[in-house]
């Protein structure tokens, strides 16, 4: 029931999951597919609480929060050789820089144009920064002649299930538009269609029922106290007959967390781009043939080791069939994509795997790859 993950381009079939299809929610009329990976997301509930300790809510103030979030949000447009369409971006620093999806401006980044259009109604041109698109992620930076509107980071750390929350972006290029909900689960790890028929990862994602619709990309989920929790990036939808993706939303979109987000942020805005540790090895899921022969179900093939790399140093080998990274099970490669994206370099990874017919387990330290 699945097909090949396609670039991003208008009107594209996706990867469809059950009865489900993702799409980015980026520009009007513009829908982009992929499918749901396995996650183990967080789904027990939780009481929500504002700014004000112990105080709990079961909606957010969205008169205050508009009142407060909107001057920072941004409607961004991007026009390159294919085309052009709208997502939405928030500001985060009072000197112009703006953080939205990777997907909303890459269409643009080849002599293409990118303008943001304030919730004040100015239009200024903007320029990249840098983008990530493993994580989805971009900056960008306009011109300021006085301090702008911040948007202020929040801590996705404490976010949990049932707190409600508040979405502001430009669905369906409808700038300014503000919606509310509730965090439906944590930790939803998403594979979407990246640059070049490359997947990128959004990784430990919020899941949320705050209406969120083609042009939401980019834009600002915030907590009651209107702080920066996530970066909208994509929404499910229920495919038509002919198993495209396509409407509006049905109460299940998902963002970026904004702890994972700001390291990305801080890394593009000091240095242009983002650098990630690396295990050294290169995997594959499991062959039907060698999973009966090791008696495995699931599993990530090592189809070949870097010497001296991380992996090599802790003892893992071809052949070795991983099935579980820090507890988890190495059901698909996002696996590792996610385990890379989510750990800092000198840090440890518990890797079960099986060898011979034994199950073994190593500790791999990521390090960051070679120059």
């Amino acid at each position: 029931m699945s097909s090949n993950v396609p670039a991003r381009r208008p009107r594209r079939l996706g990867w469809v999951w059950a009865v489900v299809a993702v799409v980015v929610a980026l520009a009007a009329g513009v829908f982009l597919g992929w499918g749901i990976g396995r996650s183990s997301a967080t789904t027990t509930a939780t009481s929500a609480t504002t700014g004000t300790a112990g105080q709990e809510v079961s909606a957010c103030d969205a008169i205050t929060v508009s009142n407060e979030v909107l001057p920072a949000v941004v409607t961004v447009s991007a026009i390159g050789s294919a085309g052009g369409g709208t997502g939405t971006g928030e500001i985060i620093s009072s000197d112009g820089y703006i953080v939205t999806n990777n997907h909303v401006i890459s269409g643009a980044v080849d002599g293409g144009k990118i303008s943001v259009l304030t919730s004040g109604g100015a239009d200024a041109p903007a320029t990249l920064v840098g983008r990530d698109p493993r994580s989805d992620l971009a900056v960008l930076k306009v011109t300021a002649s006085s301090s702008l509107p911040t948007v202020p980071w929040g801590n996705s750390a404490k976010v949990v299930v049932g707190q409600p929350v508040v979405a502001l972006g430009a669905p369906l290029g409808l700038s300014g538009t503000v919606t509310s909900g509730i965090v439906s689960a944590l930790g939803r790890t998403v594979p979407v269609p990246g640059d070049n028929g490359q997947t990128a990862i959004l990784a430990n994602s919020i899941q949320t029922d705050a209406s969120i619709n083609p042009g939401n990309s980019g834009g600002a989920l915030v907590d009651c106290s209107g702080d920066l929790i996530g970066i909208n990036s994509a929404i499910a939808t229920v495919p038509n007959s002919a198993g495209q993706s396509g409407g509006g939303s049905v109460g299940i979109g998902f963002a970026i967390p904004s702890d994972f987000a700001h390291s990305i942020v801080d890394q593009i805005i000091a240095t242009g781009h983002v650098t990630y540790p690396y295990f050294g090895i290169s995997v594959a899921p499991i062959p039907p043939a060698a999973a009966e022969k090791l008696k495995v179900s699931d599993g990530l093939y090592v189809v070949s080791v870097v010497a001296g790399g991380p992996s090599a140093t802790a003892g893992l080998q071809q052949g070795d069939v991983i099935t579980e990274i820090d507890g988890k099970p190495a059901t698909n490669a996002d696996t590792l994509v996610q385990t890379v994206m989510t750990t800092k370099a000198g840090q440890k990874v518990d890797v079960t795997y099986v060898r011979g017919g034994e199950t073994k387990t190593t500790s791999v330290t990521l390090e960051n790859p070679p120059s």
